[in-house]
This record gives C-alpha cells, structure tokens and sequence, in this order.
C-alpha cells in the first residue's frame, strides 16, 4: 500500500503544478481579453469559451488537489469527541462513501463524454468529449486518493486517529 500512497502523492504533486499552468493562463486569458474589448474595442471571440472551460478544469482537478490536502470543509466538532474506535469507523465510512460517489463519478462521467462526443463546441470547434473528460480523469484521480486515505486508515491504530 506504500505504492498506493506514493503515487498519490505523486499525482497531486503534478495535478499541483497543472493548475498552476491553468490558473495563470485562465488570469492572463481575461486579462487580454479585458484589453482587446475595452481598449482595442474588439472581441476575441473564442476567449471568453477558453476562459470557461479552464475554469472547469480547475475546479475539478482543485476538488482533488483539496481532498488530497483535507482541505476540504468538515464540521469536526462531533467528530473531535468521539473516542478513538468511534473516530476511526467512522473515518472509514467516509472514505467508503466517499469512494462510492468518486466511481460514480467515474461511470457517468465516461458515459456522459461519451453522450456528447459528436458534439462540438461553438467558438473553438473542440469536441466536447475532451472538455468534459475531467469528470471522470478527476474522479480516476480523488479515487486514488481516497482509496489511498482508506488503507492509511485501515492500517493505523485506534489510538492514531
């Protein structure tokens, strides 16, 4: 399960660096597009599309990055005053439901890319499968992750949770 860590760590490390490259080319894409409307007076028309879909992407792929980190938000105060046997069933639970919802995200991800694959996009002409592939590669991705948290659970302690 040590791989299984390792390569956790290791995809968010280059999901890391991903956003990076996406969130500075989504702030230099608007910045640009800003200039051209109101100081050129004419319209990239393609721009605000790229803009949005960028967005996505770092949404996506930033929900994995959060969920790696535990970044996400949580009420712990219950959880906190558990005792520690309560705390860790309960740990695992959530990474099982977790797991659960990051398959199905998985599933319908490729079936939805799949749906729309003839179609296109209507300024950059892209297919739309590829715009919308995030769906399942970020849940490919959290899935890693999660199944990663469950066996670091799993393999601790009462008394280390």
């Amino acid at each position: 399960m040590i791989v299984l860590k390792k390569a956790s760590i290791r995809i968010n490390q280059g999901i890391e660096y991903v956003l990076f490259t996406l969130g500075f080319s989504m702030a230099v894409l608007v910045a640009v597009q800003v200039f051209f409307r109101y100081v050129l007076n004419q319209s990239l028309f393609w721009s605000e599309e790229l803009a949005r879909y960028l967005l996505v992407w770092l949404t996506f792929l930033g929900a994995s990055s959060a969920y790696h980190r535990h970044a996400h938000p949580g009420v712990d105060i219950l959880y906190n005053r558990m005792a520690p046997t309560l705390r860790k069933g309960c740990a695992v639970l959530i990474h099982a439901v977790s797991i659960g919802l990051f398959t199905v995200m998985i599933v319908y991800g490729c079936q939805f890319a799949h749906f729309v694959r003839l179609q296109r996009t209507p300024a950059l002409q892209l297919p739309k499968w590829l715009v919308l592939s995030i769906i399942p590669v970020s849940g490919v991705i959290l899935l890693i992750h999660a199944v990663s948290f469950l066996f670091d659970t799993l393999k601790r302690g009462d008394h280390d949770v």
